[in-house]
């Protein structure tokens, strides 16, 4: 692309090399070590306990680590299966996401334990990211890991959203919702985080064991109803006992937000701009089912094309936020809700010409796959029937990942190391309908 695209007509790899620079540069903003870097807290007078849970933890972990190799410094971070790395005197625990496993339970008891019989001239500094309620778990009561796993897989397939999730996942823990700053008491707690959550509360990322909770018992009780969420006995029982969250916290204890999906998508947007395209941010918070945000975005995209509203070609459209796909009862296939979208997109398409979408986990981890997320491209469907692939029979079985399989579009990074949730873009290449 060194002499540049047509101001109107861009082929097929200029379009696809533009938006994957546009995603590589948001999750690059997103790089944790550097974010540490950038908000390291006054140094502790007695010791500095790390503790940490999510897919980034590691990296931000080994950054506070190398930073303070003059502080007495030691702690406990948990990630994802296979994403362990060095942290230099900070242990590393792998654990299951989305779904917790045995390891979550005993990185939820090793945490707990490394902030208690502090003094108030401790430091904990807490590294929270994306993917933590599931990677660090402590069930109450009389709550067993697989009471704690029937929920979660409830949970996951009722459609409820990610900040409900985690008000129904907080109250049914010993250590999120802000109990875990309890246990770490007189000693400071310092919460350095990476928002993967719509508006970026604190509250919410990793379910938030450190922060002071809003949501109520109340409220718990009318999400379950809501979305017809089962629960075990065990969980029923913890409920029943109208134990809340704590609503308050010690004044000393301070959360900072070192990265989020709106400074990932203003990092994007530059990136887009530099390559000709007029960016337009359509928000980083964009909830709903993906298959409708996918069928919208596509109305907003060809009313961009012919009309020049709400911006002209060339162009790219730019959101982030988390959407849900809802199970239901039947048997799903395979895909996440990136994939999901854009299939949902590319039908509603229909092959409009000059048009090209990507949408990517941030994290590199498209639900529970190995891919990140996919392109769709104006000869998406052509390419689906030659591969002898239905687009519509695959959206319906939630079968979004083999569809994009078949034709050779998914978009595999690995994990990242950061999560700032997903990152959508939408790129208008032709303007007006004269250009058809």
């Amino acid at each position: 692309m060194s002499d540049g695209p047509s101001p109107t007509r861009w082929s097929d790899a200029e379009a696809r090399a533009v938006l994957r620079d546009v995603f590589d540069a948001a999750v690059a903003s997103a790089d944790p070590g550097a974010a540490v870097l950038r908000h390291l807290p006054e140094r502790p007078k007695g010791r500095c306990v790390v503790i940490g849970a999510g897919k980034a933890s590691v990296a931000m972990a080994a950054a506070l680590d190398a930073a303070w190799g003059d502080v007495d410094l030691s702690g406990v971070v948990v990630t994802r299966h296979g994403q362990r790395a060095a942290a230099g005197r900070i242990e590393v625990l792998e654990a299951s996401h989305p779904t917790p496993d045995a390891m979550s339970e005993e990185a939820g008891r090793r945490i707990l334990a490394a902030v208690k019989g502090l003094t108030a001239d401790d430091l904990v500094v807490a590294l929270m990211s994306g993917g933590g309620s599931s990677l660090m778990v402590l069930p109450a009561g009389g709550m067993t890991l697989a009471d704690k796993q029937a929920v979660n897989a409830s949970l996951l397939a009722s459609g409820a959203n990610i900040v409900e999730m985690n008000a129904v996942r907080k109250h049914l823990s010993a250590i999120k919702g802000g109990r875990l700053a309890l246990a770490a008491h007189p000693a400071r707690v310092v919460t350095l985080a990476i928002s993967d959550i719509p508006g970026d509360d604190p509250a919410a990322i990793a379910s938030g064991p450190t922060v002071a909770d809003a949501s109520t018992l109340a409220d718990v009780h009318e999400i379950i109803a809501r979305y017809k969420i089962d629960l075990p006995p065990a969980a029923q029982a913890v409920l029943a006992a109208c134990e809340e969250t704590p609503k308050s916290l010690s004044a000393q204890n301070s959360v900072r937000v070192i990265a989020a999906p709106s400074l990932a998508l203003a990092v994007a947007a530059q990136i887009a701009a530099k390559a000709g395209l007029a960016p337009l941010i359509l928000g980083d918070a964009l909830e709903g089912e993906s298959r409708e945000l996918g069928v919208v975005m596509a109305g907003i995209a060809r009313s961009c094309r012919l009309n020049g509203f709400p911006v002209a070609a060339p162009a790219v459209l730019l959101s982030g936020g988390e959407t849900t796909v809802t199970i239901g009862k039947g048997r799903a296939g395979r895909g996440g809700r990136n994939t999901e979208f854009l299939l949902a997109f590319a039908i509603a398409m229909a092959g409009e010409p000059g048009i090209f979408a990507l949408a990517a986990d941030s994290d590199g981890i498209d639900g529970t796959e190995d891919a990140a997320g996919a392109f769709v491209t104006p000869d998406t469907l052509v390419l689906a029937r030659t591969a002898n692939l239905d687009p519509r029979s695959h959206l319906v079985a939630h079968d979004s990942y083999s569809f994009f399989a078949g034709i050779g579009d998914l978009i595999c990074t690995g994990p990242t190391g950061t999560n700032v949730n997903d990152i959508r873009a939408v790129l208008i290449t032709r303007g007006g309908r004269q250009a058809d």
